[in-house]
């Protein structure tokens, strides 16, 4: 895992479409300090944020990104007062309902990994929608983890492994990496290549802990909301000018 933080970028370099990272996943930090910096709630910096998320979702499109993670909303997230935890999910159906076109366009594929059961039903019943809708699409995937935990995700897997042990259907002598990663939320898509994360904490949040074993790291301190589009080509390009050993020499 190579960590390196980066400045911001005025101006992205040329990318390589032959060295494109297969999945991206991304951390969305900085809506709260954004705000704060403008003496603002909170609640506008989630708002802002959304543009962030219009244009790096299109980039990636473009591109011909195989897979897009965004870190939407997190298990810890729960703890957030009240009022912003329904205005997060008020969000999310609104962006469902008004980026769905741009979506189905492009021929993207849209899945939600995660703990669905507590998300509030308008908003679990937008997604499930958007998802059935996009279903049939062969472009990129959209995956979008929301009431997520990697921790939480990881003892699932094993729970799930262990039940099958119980019933006959495996053996302890079967598990290896390759079949754990199975019992993974989203086992179809390929580990990331490259995490992104804003706002400059040097920190994974309890985010794909197990799939981001080896993903090339690029943290800036640019808060989300003001992330666009030449910054996440200045990741891809920072990407493709290191040399991955993937633990060998």
């Amino acid at each position: 895992m190579n960590i390196q933080a980066q400045p911001n970028i005025q101006a992205a370099p040329p990318i390589d479409r032959k060295k494109l990272p297969r999945h991206i996943a991304v951390i969305m930090d900085g809506n709260g300090r954004w705000a704060r910096k403008r003496a603002l709630p909170r609640i506008a910096g989630h708002r802002a944020g959304r543009h962030a998320v219009r244009e790096v979702v299109r980039t990636a499109a473009e591109l011909g990104i195989e897979a897009l993670t965004l870190y939407t909303f997190s298990v810890e997230n729960w703890k957030r007062p009240s009022y912003e935890v329904k205005a997060l999910w008020f969000f999310l159906e609104e962006v469902l309902r008004t980026e769905f076109l741009e979506l189905a366009e492009n021929d993207i594929r849209l899945i939600a990994t995660g703990d669905l059961r507590p998300i509030p039903e308008p908003a679990r019943r937008a997604l499930q929608q958007a998802r059935r809708d996009l279903a049939g699409n062969k472009g990129m995937v959209l995956n979008l983890a929301v009431s997520y935990g990697s921790r939480s995700e990881i003892v699932e897997a094993a729970r799930r492994f262990a039940q099958e042990v119980a019933e006959g259907v495996r053996t302890p002598e079967e598990l290896d990496p390759t079949l754990f990663s199975t019992y993974m939320y989203a086992p179809e898509l390929p580990d990331p290549d490259l995490l992104i994360r804003t706002s400059g904490e040097m920190r994974l949040s309890n985010f794909l802990l197990w799939q981001l074993a080896y993903a090339e790291l690029y943290v800036t301190d640019t808060l989300w909301p003001d992330f666009g589009r030449e910054e996440f080509l200045a990741a891809i390009a920072d990407y493709q000018r290191r040399e991955r050993r993937f633990g060998g020499v």
